[in-house]
């Protein structure tokens, strides 16, 4: 299996999609800005295209994690060392059985989610403990990253 650059950088770029959505005025926006402490004069004169940038980045890491996490077959090549040049017969014929085996959209927002609830939720819960922000503003940005989770796994484990 080869890595998809593609995918990885197609769910990456969904984060910024579904950031406009989330973080709109009319659905999670105002309750955002109000928890996190932001108002609109601190928004102002930051360079956007640098925020952007990282977010992208940022969401790219993700994305190569979630690859792993969402598409099983990596495990098939983990077993045999990486190196599918010396692996035995055997895992041919599991690639041909299994290849294409729960290779989803459904299954990879499944991995998604569970991935979001179990990993992003906690970080992100913890880091708002400290920073003493309120049980609002975990869910507002713990509810986003596992929306994108699920988006991002969705994509990876689906494009094949």
């Amino acid at each position: 299996m080869e890595i998809n650059f593609l995918a990885l950088i197609a769910a990456a770029f969904s984060t910024l999609l579904v950031g406009f959505v989330w973080y709109h005025p009319k659905v999670f926006g105002t309750i955002w800005m109000k928890e996190a402490g932001m108002t609109e004069e601190k928004m102002k004169g930051t360079n956007m295209i640098m925020i952007f940038g990282m977010a992208v980045f940022y969401a790219f890491l993700i994305a190569m994690t979630l690859q792993f996490l969402t598409i099983h077959q990596w495990g098939a090549i983990g077993m045999v060392g990486g190196d599918i040049s010396i692996a035995k017969p055997s895992y041919a014929a599991f690639m041909a059985d299994y290849g294409t085996a729960f290779r989803t959209f459904k299954h990879g927002m499944l991995h998604g989610f569970i991935a979001g609830l179990f990993m992003a939720l906690p970080v992100i819960g913890t880091n708002a403990l400290f920073e003493r922000k309120s049980w609002k503003y975990t869910l507002v940005n713990g509810g986003f990253w596992i929306v994108c989770f699920m988006l991002m796994g969705g994509i990876i484990c689906a494009w094949i």
